[in-house]
């Protein structure tokens, strides 16, 4: 077989792609982990994780288990991608998951392993020694069957099952509650057409270098950056959440470093970044090479944008990189995203036209003007319309709907539940006989064949027969007392049936959780009780966000709650899980600031 013709292979699966990455470019240094976040290196050609995948695949075809699943539970490092791949070389399901950590109770485990009814998980010997001792005997970790990969030989090992398209790749399973995740069906096929549409339109070749720190069991790290570099061929340097948690900056200075084209992450990373910043001490960067920067999570603020290119064009970045996207695990991954060459797109809404489900461009000036970030061009590859909610009917341009997507990047349902796979990836509309569509949960329309999101279905929040979106509520709050930390807050609407604390016929109220900034220090007499200052502090911030909400929108705002730093519910992508926050307010479990 020629080199030329081998370059022109078209591979449906990602058994095929990684051996012939291996055969081709034997010498390919596929993933380097920053150890430190910084400079400490350990790398992966593609030669070595073709063998490592065939040891884990032969180690498990040795146990003799007909388990279809396993569950991966690694810290991050090069073992996941090598788990990974040995579970699709042994023809089973690779299920990534947030590892545990020692003596925390395991619901979310639990409840993925009872709905994939798995009974292998794969893991690195340190945590496997670390974290199971201390897990509860209640817990169903406790009767897996557990595998180091990390100690396996594999200086002789060869083991690979045949592998199509329309078989699984992996199940992803979606933040939900603690209580009923569901595990999302991602076939073969649809990770190769979901990944060519990202590289089409993000422009990806092997000349692409990528630089990540988002986690690998969640899809925008896994499919978007870890499994690209599978896909195009090219180098991928990647670092911890904590790390980058830990010290923002690393994230700038390793594309610097490296000279990175391609990376991103969700909304609250660029916020993080620029609050952080200081160019004292942090300007040492060169950010020239970043060609793409995608913002992925709902909403994309126009703020956070501004602030971003405002605070790093001084250090080369430029405007036009910066990608509002939007995707989700049902949808593979990638729905819309990069506009060639050109700069975002902000439309300034009529924000009491939006409560009517209507999008009225109005000028940036305008009293009651909303900024709505574009999410990208729509593809001709899928199918992307607005759907009524209730009437099931398309709606017009600047008409807000639910978003349907229909196409080949969408999943094959969700793991052994038919109800919800019914219900969410069985979407007809009259005038598409015979097609198929994807009920997104997400609202937005379209403008100029450019997708504008502006919430989510289950978050809305009727008051008064107005539509009120909860993350304008917690833009508005955030800004309101310095106390509040920006991104991690949560609006949504409780009754006097859900809390105690509430007054009969109080249906509808709305209340805000908010983190406590850590940088914040309230100035009270030293000779207060600490519970003192706090409750003052409470105080005060619930007076300035009354005040805020109502010359905003004229509403009451019947409870904000100041909770500690890092405890407020989020999603693995960083996405603020309202529901779970509603859940912990009232049943009074929320860690108080």
């Amino acid at each position: 077989m020629g080199i030329g013709f081998m370059k022109d292979t078209v591979h449906t699966n990602l058994v095929d792609l990684l051996q012939f990455r291996a055969l081709l470019t034997p010498d390919l240094k596929m993933y380097t982990y920053l150890v430190d976040g910084e400079h400490e290196e350990v790398s992966m050609t593609a030669a070595e994780l073709n063998q490592r995948a065939m040891a884990i695949a032969s180690a498990l075809h040795g146990r003799g288990r007909t388990s279809k699943t396993a569950l991966l539970l690694y810290p991050t490092g090069l073992e996941f991608i090598a788990g990974f791949m040995g579970c699709l070389y042994a023809g089973i399901i690779p299920i990534p998951a947030y590892p545990p950590h020692m003596r925390r109770p395991t619901p979310r485990l639990d409840a993925i392993i009872r709905s994939a009814r798995t009974e292998i998980a794969l893991s690195t010997a340190k945590l496997i020694a670390d974290v199971m001792p201390n897990v509860s005997e209640d817990s169903l970790l406790s009767g897996m069957d557990f595998m180091a990969t990390d100690t396996l030989n594999d200086s002789h090992k060869f083991f690979c099952l045949p592998c199509k398209a329309d078989d699984i790749a992996f199940l992803q399973y979606t933040s939900g509650s603690t209580a009923d995740p569901k595990g999302v069906m991602v076939s073969h096929g649809n990770l190769i057409h979901n990944m060519s549409l990202i590289a089409k339109y993000f422009q990806l070749s092997e000349q692409t270098r990528i630089v990540n720190w988002l986690p690998a069991y969640h899809d925008m790290g896994l499919i978007g950056q870890l499994l690209m570099a599978l896909h195009v061929g090219c180098e991928l340097i990647y670092m911890s959440p904590v790390s980058f948690m830990q010290k923002p900056v690393r994230w700038l200075e390793a594309i610097s470093r490296y000279r990175a084209t391609y990376s991103g992450g969700p909304n609250f990373a660029y916020e993080l970044c620029a609050e952080k910043f200081n160019a004292e001490t942090d300007g040492d960067i060169d950010l020239t090479s970043w060609q793409l920067a995608f913002n992925g999570a709902e909403p994309v603020r126009e703020e956070t944008l501004h602030t971003f290119i405002r605070t790093f064009t001084p250090y080369g970045f430029q405007a036009k990189s910066l990608v509002p996207s939007y995707g989700l695990a049902e949808g593979t991954l990638y729905v819309s995203g990069y506009k060639r060459e050109q700069t975002y797109t902000t439309l300034w809404l009529d924000a009491e036209s939006l409560e009517r489900d209507l999008a009225v461009v109005v000028t940036k000036e305008s009293l009651y003007a909303r900024a709505v970030v574009g999410c990208g061009i729509l593809v001709p590859e899928q199918r992307t319309v607005i759907v009524h909610p209730q009437k099931g009917k398309l709606c017009g341009e600047l008409m807000i709907g639910e978003i349907w997507v229909s196409g080949p990047s969408v999943a094959q349902g969700y793991w052994g539940n038919p109800e919800a796979t019914q219900l969410t990836f069985q979407g007809t509309l009259a005038s598409c006989e015979g097609e198929r569509f994807l009920r997104t949960g997400d609202l937005g329309f379209i403008h100029d064949n450019e997708l504008y999101i502006t919430g989510r279905i289950k978050d809305v929040m009727i008051v008064g027969g107005r539509n009120i979106y909860p993350q304008d509520l917690e833009y508005t709050v955030q800004n309101c007392h310095p106390a509040v930390r920006k991104e991690y807050i949560a609006a949504f609407q409780i009754d006097d049936k859900c809390h105690p604390k509430m007054a009969a016929g109080s249906s509808g109220e709305i209340v805000i959780v908010a983190e406590l900034n850590r940088e914040f220090r309230h100035r009270g007499p030293k000779e207060e009780s600490a519970d003192h200052r706090s409750m003052i502090l409470q105080r005060d911030v619930l007076a300035a966000a009354r005040q805020a909400v109502w010359e905003q929108y004229e509403l009451p705002l019947k409870d904000l709650v100041l909770i500690r730093t890092g405890t407020i519910p989020k999603t693995s992508s960083g996405k603020i899980q309202r529901r779970l926050t509603k859940q912990g307010y009232e049943a009074d479990t929320l860690q108080r600031g």
